[in-house]
């Protein structure tokens, strides 16, 4: 996988380069081998009790093996602008969708863990086009998605120190370097992390933020993370197994969305399968994790926002916040609202939802 992933992704440079995705037929070949010869456990309770069970991991696996196509997904990525440029040392992959709009707000979208650049697709073109989308010219955004340092076409960080805050001083680089000098950001997840880091480094043209995931909480309550393991030990099984890594996944997608059951009442196979795939033909499973390790002397409460902060509480959040702590942590809370349905990887589960809440969230500043 070492070699598969030296061809995908190019050498970057200080220069904002195209980058195209184009995974070689026999990565894809060798994934259908291994799946076929995917060895399962012993039969284990039906229901998710235990995790995942046999009957879904089989189903899935036998999708992904004969059914899912990967150069759908491939095709959709391209047809957005992509890109690699090199900041602090490291290649940065980014989708930038340019609005047809003049005057469209830039925006940067951060992803979450196990998430990836997947869950914006669908979100890209309404943000960008809001006419063509049942929106109007003035909810029009430019639209920056970048992957994580370690994720996906992102190059992976071979030394310490890649946290939230150094991920965040690139990313205003990154808004600079696209030469937007007036901005919003938004985050979930890690992806809240990095946007909230944003706010307190207060760049140069940030005018506000969104968070779908709150880091809000009473004033007498330690915020630190729980103490992280060691990522790469398990990541060998990971890295060697598409089972492994695809049910290591999918088990997040079953915990983590607004489902009644079963991660396919929340999000398609496809879907789900597009963004495990992702993971595997760069081979990120151990790097993707590193970010855990970076950041686990990480607090993420104390220290309020002063700059414009939105909100999003989606019901199936890992964590909810009420709006009286946010308003603590929050000085400037711009906007707040508590959508009906959707969990933790938001614009995956409820696109529409989520670009609706960009709209209204953003709407006010744009008149600033």
């Amino acid at each position: 996988m070492s070699q598969v992933r030296g061809s995908l992704i190019p050498e970057a440079t200080e220069q904002v380069r195209l980058f195209h995705v184009s995974v070689p037929q026999e990565a894809i070949d060798d994934l259908r081998a291994r799946l076929r010869a995917t060895r399962f456990p012993n039969a284990q309770p039906k229901d998710w009790s235990h995790g995942v069970p046999i009957a879904h991991a089989r189903a899935l696996l036998q999708y992904w093996e004969s059914g899912y196509d990967w150069r759908r997904f491939e095709t959709e990525l391209n047809s957005f602008p992509n890109f690699r440029t090199l900041i602090d040392g490291l290649g940065i992959h980014f989708i930038h969708g340019r609005s047809p709009h003049p005057d469209a707000l830039p925006i940067l979208l951060t992803h979450s863990w196990p998430g990836s650049i997947a869950e914006f697709i669908e979100v890209i073109r309404p943000l960008t086009n809001p006419t063509e989308h049942g929106g109007r010219a003035r909810d029009a955004f430019h639209v920056v998605v970048p992957s994580l340092p370690g994720f996906g076409f992102s190059d992976q960080p071979t030394d310490t120190g890649w946290n939230v805050p150094r991920i965040a001083a690139a990313w205003s680089e990154l808004m600079q370097r696209l030469g937007y000098r007036r901005w919003v950001a938004q985050g979930g997840d890690w992806g809240a992390g990095v946007t909230t880091a944003l706010g307190r480094l207060l760049p140069t043209g940030l005018a506000g933020i969104h968070l779908t995931w709150q880091f809000a909480f009473p004033t007498e309550i330690a915020g630190n993370l729980s103490p992280s393991t060691w990522p790469q030990t398990i990541e060998y099984a990971l890295a060697d197994s598409p089972a492994g890594q695809a049910m290591w996944i999918y088990e997040q997608f079953h915990r983590w969305t607004d489902n009644t059951g079963s991660p396919e009442d929340a999000l398609s196979r496809d879907q789900m399968l597009d963004n495990i795939s992702l993971y595997w033909f760069t081979n990120t499973a151990a790097s993707s994790a590193w970010i855990n390790w970076e950041s686990k002397n990480a607090s993420f409460s104390g220290g309020k926002l002063s700059l414009p902060v939105a909100a999003t509480v989606f019901p199936r959040e890992i964590y909810r916040p009420p709006k009286s702590w946010a308003e603590q942590t929050y000085s400037n809370l711009s906007y707040w609202h508590e959508a009906e349905h959707g969990g933790h990887f938001a614009a995956f589960e409820e696109p529409d939802t989520f670009v609706e809440e960009m709209r209204s969230a953003f709407r006010t500043l744009r008149e600033q």
